[in-house]
């Protein structure tokens, strides 16, 4: 019997077609087994798009799923009602929407995958929060791109998925005088390490975003990523291992088909 695809969900968003999935239930092989959804791993072409297609149906059937292409900046695009093709997809990091009958998706692999969603407006959304996005603000973009479609801050409820947690996520001196340079709040998102370094609280981070932001409801779903290699893929555990490849995972949300 084929595995099922794992769908992890959060409260927040209970009632919405929305769901973080991982690596069970795919089809891929070898060092990127399982779901793996990401066209930059060199995996089959036809085994992402057999995955993609699986974590679309255990999430919400008939629904045509649009991603973008990542390149861990802070911009946001709208879908409308003819979204762009899989081969045209723009580059960006975060996708909304108030069309019913889609399912947006961002791909992650230690990253913090962010849904969000303001159901009085009807209005959904997905971040994908690298430190890079996280810090240029992707959060900020996709709730400001919510709000042009009708979202208010203080209705929009979000949940942080999994990603690298920060007993995993060692860094170096320079990147704590980074963003201590920009904030010297910042300081709290990290703890001691080893000699020379931290560990740096990603979702901890990401939370707070979002909160500054206005965004009341955050929910974190504590999942770390480079810890459970049976259940979700991960860039950093992939290089520590020496592996060849890593696979991405697929979180999305949707608004049903109306």
């Amino acid at each position: 019997m084929a595995e099922a695809v794992e769908v992890n969900r959060a409260a927040l968003l209970e009632g919405l077609p929305h769901g973080f999935l991982g690596r069970r239930g795919g089809v891929s092989r070898g060092e990127v087994a399982g779901l793996n959804v990401g066209h930059g791993s060199g995996d089959d072409p036809a085994l992402i798009a057999e995955n993609r297609a699986r974590a679309a149906a255990a999430v919400l059937a008939g629904a045509r799923l649009v991603t973008v292409y990542q390149v861990h900046s802070p911009d946001c695009v709208a879908v409308g009602a003819d979204p762009w093709s899989e081969s045209e997809r723009p580059h960006a990091d975060a996708l909304v929407t108030d069309r019913p009958g889609l399912l947006l998706g961002v791909l992650t692999a230690d990253c913090a995958p962010v849904l969000l969603a303001d159901r009085e407006a009807g209005v959904v959304g997905a971040a994908h929060a690298g430190w890079k996005g996280a810090v240029g603000g992707v959060t900020d973009s996709t709730i400001a791109a919510m709000a042009r479609l009708g979202a208010r801050p203080e209705r929009i409820v979000a949940a942080i998925g999994p990603c690298i947690a920060q007993a995993s996520y060692e860094v170096d001196q320079a990147f704590f005088d980074r963003l201590g340079a920009r904030d010297s709040g910042n300081a709290r998102f990290f703890a001691a390490g080893r000699a020379g370094h931290h560990q740096f609280d990603l979702e901890g981070y990401v939370a707070a975003r979002l909160a500054a932001a206005g965004v009341a409801r955050v929910e974190r779903l504590g999942l770390d990523t480079y810890a459970v290699p049976d259940r979700f893929f991960s860039f950093r555990r992939a290089t520590h291992r020496g592996e060849a490849a890593y696979g991405r995972q697929i979180s999305v949300i949707g608004l049903g088909a109306g």
